[in-house]
């Protein structure tokens, strides 16, 4: 009789650039969730889910990574018996999405359409440390309004919602630019062919990295960048990059001067005077409403990299220096980005219909704020019922249902519980902040073991043994007064917290 071959064991591992997200993480994020929709909610937004599959053909071509498989996305093709299906995708964000929906339900929807959505997007690109190919992200879109107001509104809404989920003002800036400025600055230099268009504006992206030197050298022969290797240049003559250096170093005092240096940037083009004066009309509108430069400012930097956006475009970086992996300093970066797509139901409808909308990184921000310390990467645990003895389980459950119906987080161990120590090794691993203990002594008395193990743990980290006379971490009480005692605990605890 043959052998049967025995199949290796599949390995225990997360594709690469993915990862698990466990409880702490898991809660912090619906807790930002929820107070980003509670923004958007305030603005007038209504909640939309849609598919996490699309076709192909409704996501369209417009990722900037075109040297990965798909051009970015995850895509396979439907099998049909009859002939090849269609191609489908995972969707790489909530904006092409959008699109679709209005063009398909366009008959029954309000216009303007005020739409936010939340959710997980796919990406196939490069994975790298802290950028992975599923990320969160929350979206607000309005859909069928062509004024300048709705731009102001999504910059206003953004720096609300940063605000909202912790980000304390002057930690944060919403950088405003006007593809049409970018376009105006392109007709400027007489670059006409596809390909180098694209490369000046890879080139301008750079600006942050390289500075103004370093732009001028790439547009022209190239550069060795720092490790002596030769970056190849755009090829433009000193006339022609004049334009595009003109407008990257445009940024002024204030809005007033930053507009007049890109109006003398855009030159003669009649785009690039109308995307100054849309950035005019924005500036206004945000000034009238109290968001100053300390919140949003006009910065000829921002590009975007989505080939989508038709006029306006926002981001926001966050401002504050944190400690990379090697231990240098430096700034946070953007957490959201986003911009007028006024062509993007044409595709569908084959007519014009204005939109504009931003996207907030949830991953990236919760990050943010951990690294502020504005939220503490382990959350607090459950109150632990420890079981004494297992034949009195329908006690401890007794207890655990009456701290739930108080509200408080509880369960019974549901391990071994031969070894007490052990049960409170699985407190201490869970974060719990309180473990209830009652043996047969105390159920005759009618009393229970409050342990306060956030305050144990203190103890024993450096108190005195007067200190640790005088603050004891272990409480008998009336098993009656056992969900108040609790309470009392975990209120002291958030109050130390804070």
């Amino acid at each position: 009789m043959a052998k049967v071959k025995k199949q290796p064991r599949p390995k225990a591992e997360t594709p690469k650039g993915f990862r698990d997200y466990f409880g702490a993480e898991v809660t912090q994020r619906s807790e930002m969730l929820r107070k980003i929709a509670q923004v958007y909610h305030l603005y007038g937004f209504d909640a939309l889910e849609t598919s996490a599959v699309e076709t192909v053909e409704a996501l369209g071509k417009f990722l900037p990574d075109v040297d990965r498989p798909n051009e970015g996305v995850f895509a396979w093709q439907e099998a049909d018996d009859a002939d090849k299906g269609d191609w489908l995708a995972l969707r790489y964000d909530m904006t092409a999405p959008l699109a679709r929906v209005f063009a398909q339900h366009r008959n029954d929807l309000p216009v303007p359409y005020r739409r936010y959505a939340m959710g997980p997007v796919w990406r196939n690109e490069k994975p790298g440390p802290g950028r992975f190919r599923q990320f969160y992200q929350c979206d607000a879109d309005t859909v069928g309004s062509g004024s300048m107001a709705s731009d102001a509104e999504i910059c206003a809404l953004l720096a609300d919602t940063l605000e909202a989920v912790g980000i304390a003002r002057g930690d944060y800036l919403i950088r405003v630019n006007n593809r049409k400025v970018l376009n105006g600055v392109l007709e400027a230099t007489g670059v006409e062919e596809d390909g180098q268009r694209d490369a000046v504006l890879r080139t301008i992206d750079k600006f942050d990295k390289v500075g103004e030197a370093g732009v001028r050298e790439l547009l022209g022969k190239g550069r060795l960048d720092d490790s002596g290797a030769f970056i190849d240049g755009v090829g433009l003559t000193e006339a022609q990059a004049a334009p595009v250096l003109a407008f990257l170093t445009s940024k002024g005092a204030d809005a007033s001067e930053t507009l007049a240096n890109l109006r003398s940037a855009v030159g003669e083009s009649a785009s690039g005077a109308e995307g100054v004066d849309e950035l005019e009309e924005i500036a206004a509108i945000l000034n009238a409403q109290g968001y100053g430069p300390d919140r949003i400012v006009i910065d000829p930097s921002v590009v975007r990299g989505l080939g989508y956006y038709t006029g306006p475009v926002y981001e926001a970086e966050l401002t504050f220096d944190i400690l990379d992996e090697k231990g240098r300093k430096r700034q946070f970066g953007s957490v959201a980005g986003g911009g007028r797509y006024d062509d993007l139901v044409k595709r569908f409808t084959g007519q014009s219909v204005p939109a504009t909308g931003v996207s907030i990184g949830v991953d990236r921000l919760l990050a943010a704020l951990h690294a502020k310390g504005r939220v503490s990467k382990d959350a607090a645990g459950p109150v632990i019922v420890t079981v004494m003895d297992r034949d009195r389980m329908a006690d401890y459950q007794a207890m655990v249902s009456e701290l739930r119906g108080a509200g408080i987080r509880a369960e019974v161990y549901l391990g071994n519980p031969k070894n007490f120590g052990n049960q409170l090794k699985y407190a201490d691993r869970r974060g719990s902040p309180v473990a209830v203990i009652e043996g047969g002594e105390e159920k005759e008395r009618g009393v229970v073991q409050i342990k306060d193990l956030v305050l144990g743990a203190k103890i024993a980290e450096n108190a005195t043994l007067e200190e640790w006379k005088e603050r004891p971490s272990q409480y008998e009480i009336s098993r009656s007064d056992l969900v108040a005692k609790v309470r009392e605990i975990l209120a002291d605890q958030a109050g130390e917290q804070a």
